[in-house]
């Protein structure tokens, strides 16, 4: 039996609805399709051939939608909402502390439970995560090492680095520990067993409860897990990819391979493409923008490249589809990076409410466009870009 969440369900739907729930109780699982499935729904019901009940809810709850859409990160036993709050670029530089603890208040009230930080991110302050008034257990925060100071021991993966540099994070964060350390990607300094070693000292001594990587490539995220399994060690769960339209082969090729063979699941970032799909750039890069900021000159030439203006041309394309299904663009992108195999969750960066809001809007999209096929479809259309795995090319 499949419990439908039915957006803004008529009176009579309800009705019959509740008449066939009286009639039947049996266990269900949780499913919600669009309004204009009901009646069919309702009747195929009737005459068993599919059974089922039908609950009514607004689709601007973002609270109760998120409480379906709590993931496990790759195949350990963490439940981790399918969308995140990141802190790179705009805690610290961007915003207020005052707005920041908002953000992570608004966002944890709607039902996310997992909040990014890093060591370099904001100077490695984001003081929100500490200020927070809600159960510490309730919540999951995330750290990355790599980039530390500016002496040579202060950046990089040894052993010295990674215990003091975690040791240093949790300090200003003025936490005990964190759930998850993530390797900023890999290091070619330090041989792989030590990088392994350091992070189950790490996890061993309560200062995190899992590791991950971030920006390694599937073949060293392998070695990784190899040299974990042969010296008893623990493995990572997980790793941190840049994922949106315009970037889709790791997530959608290589890590679902290694999310099947060992478990590594995929916490994506950047689903705008650094505010490209928002559409902010079509006009130039505005004065306010990301893209004019200080050290962001590497965003402004991929704005202005012949490449961005091409990519800049799709995203119209997409905007009309997102009109057309009733979204924005933002929140269809999101909900586009939700969709794919072996991703447990993607992380948000915003700097004002109105933005958190209207991303957390993503998870009606994602829902409703379950069953919609043929948007995947038209967007795979526009974009021209969807990549095959090697038994697809076999086939």
């Amino acid at each position: 039996c499949i419990w439908l969440f039915v957006a803004d369900a008529g009176r009579q739907i309800r009705e019959e609805a509740l008449e066939m729930k009286r009639r039947r109780a049996v266990s269900c699982t949780a499913v919600l399709l669009p309004l204009e499935l009901a009646p069919w729904l309702i009747r195929m019901g009737e005459s068993h051939t599919i059974f089922f009940h039908i609950l009514s809810m607004s689709f601007t709850d973002c609270s109760f939608l998120s409480f379906f859409l709590h993931r496990n990160l790759g195949k350990s036993g963490l439940r981790v909402s399918c969308l995140g709050l990141g802190t790179w670029v705009t805690f610290g530089s961007q915003i207020s502390d005052e707005m920041a603890e908002n953000l992570m208040t608004i966002a944890y009230e709607s039902g996310v439970n997992l909040f990014d930080t890093a060591e370099v991110y904001a100077s490695g302050r984001s003081g929100a995560t500490s200020s927070s008034k809600h159960q510490r257990s309730s919540f999951v925060i995330t750290t990355k090492i790599y980039w530390g100071g500016q002496a040579e021991t202060e950046r990089g993966l040894s052993r010295k680095h990674i215990i003091e540099g975690l040791r240093g994070s949790l300090s200003r964060l003025q936490l005990e520990y964190v759930d998850i350390v993530f390797a900023n990607r890999n290091d070619v300094n330090s041989p792989m067993e030590e990088i392994v070693r350091a992070m189950t000292f790490v996890i061993n001594q309560g200062m995190a409860m899992y590791w991950g990587t971030s920006r390694w490539s599937a073949m060293e995220i392998m070695e990784a897990y190899s040299v974990a399994r042969q010296f008893n060690l623990i493995p990572p769960v997980c790793e941190q990819a840049e994922y949106h339209y315009f970037q889709r082969d790791k997530v959608e090729v290589q890590l679902p391979e290694l999310y099947h063979k060992i478990g590594v699941g995929a916490m994506t970032w950047s689903p705008l493409a650094c505010g490209l799909i928002t559409g902010k750039y079509s006009d130039g890069v505005p004065e306010c923008s990301r893209a004019a900021m200080k050290g962001y000159q590497w965003l402004k030439e991929r704005v202005n490249s012949e490449e961005g203006r091409r990519q800049l041309a799709k995203i119209k394309e997409l905007h009309l589809l997102a009109d057309r299904l009733g979204c924005t663009a933002a929140q269809l992108a999101i909900a586009w990076c939700l969709r794919s195999e072996g991703v447990s969750s993607v992380l948000l960066g915003v700097s004002n409410t109105d933005q958190l809001l209207e991303n957390l809007g993503a998870l009606r999209v994602e829902f409703l466009s379950f069953f919609s096929f043929h948007v995947n479809n038209c967007i795979d259309a526009l974009l021209g870009n969807k990549p095959h795995s090697k038994k697809e090319l076999r086939a």
